[in-house]
């Protein structure tokens, strides 16, 4: 029985225990530790503020679906995207330890999210060590695609930049789909595109018009990736900084 399969029939956090699974070793009683936290389900709209920065946060947001993203503000109303978080991601374990947030959240989709109380989130790490090594690795995780996002804005071309950028997503979702992806269609505009990439949306679309000339993508309403080898090509894409199936012996 694979990790996937070992993680179905936990209920809605079973999304997240996927994920954890891909990178530290739970037992079935952990994995039903997890499943059995206290959360509250929201559905929310496009543009709904999740996280605000200063905020003292008594909850842990975890996606169950959609897309989410965090950023900072600067002092003229800048805004500079930070992350992009995908089902299965935690959107805020930092709050546990450092009670003010220093960054927002806003949803990117629609999103369904599991309010979980962050005390109930410390009080299983502090009884499971297994669980607490899981949560610290899915924090530094974040830190590692953060890195490469520093890199991949500051350093790469236009087009070199989509195209790692949607390596990093079809990525990120095949290791919590359950089953392998042929092709992945993408729920984000063009004009969200662009802000997550720091281009303007007619750059944006420029590029978009360039990879699918190579047959790498479908553009549309939705964006489908269509020749991943291609899109690593043209990136130069290495998943090392993703630490895919880094689970200890």
């Amino acid at each position: 029985m694979d990790r996937h399969e070992t993680a179905m029939g936990l209920g809605p956090l079973s999304i997240f225990i996927r994920k954890l699974l891909n990178r530290s070793r739970l037992s079935t009683l952990d994995q039903q530790a997890l499943a059995n936290l206290p959360y509250k389900i929201q559905n929310l709209d496009v543009g709904t503020q999740i996280l605000r920065e200063g905020d003292r946060a008594l909850v842990c947001p975890i996606l169950l679906d959609g897309f989410t993203y965090r950023y900072k503000v600067a002092a003229d109303g800048g805004r500079q995207i930070v992350a992009l978080k995908v089902p299965g991601d935690a959107l805020d374990f930092q709050s546990a330890y450092l009670h003010t947030a220093d960054h927002d959240i806003r949803a990117l989709t629609p999103v369904v999210i599991a309010m979980v109380p962050l005390r109930a989130i410390e009080s299983l790490a502090e009884d499971r060590p297994a669980i607490a090594r899981a949560l610290l690795v899915d924090t530094i995780l974040e830190g590692s695609i953060g890195r490469e996002w520093l890199l991949n804005i500051g350093r790469r071309n236009a087009e070199a930049r989509l195209a790692h950028l949607l390596c990093e997503l079809y990525y990120r979702i095949d290791e919590i789909a359950g089953a392998p992806l042929d092709t992945y269609e993408v729920p984000i505009t063009q004009e969200q595109l662009a802000d997550l990439l720091g281009l303007t949306p007619v750059h944006i679309n420029r590029m978009l018009k360039r990879l699918e000339g190579k047959g790498a993508i479908r553009s549309g309403r939705r964006l489908h990736i269509l020749d991943l080898a291609e899109l690593e090509r043209i990136s130069d894409f290495s998943d090392i900084y993703l630490h895919r199936n880094n689970v200890p012996a």
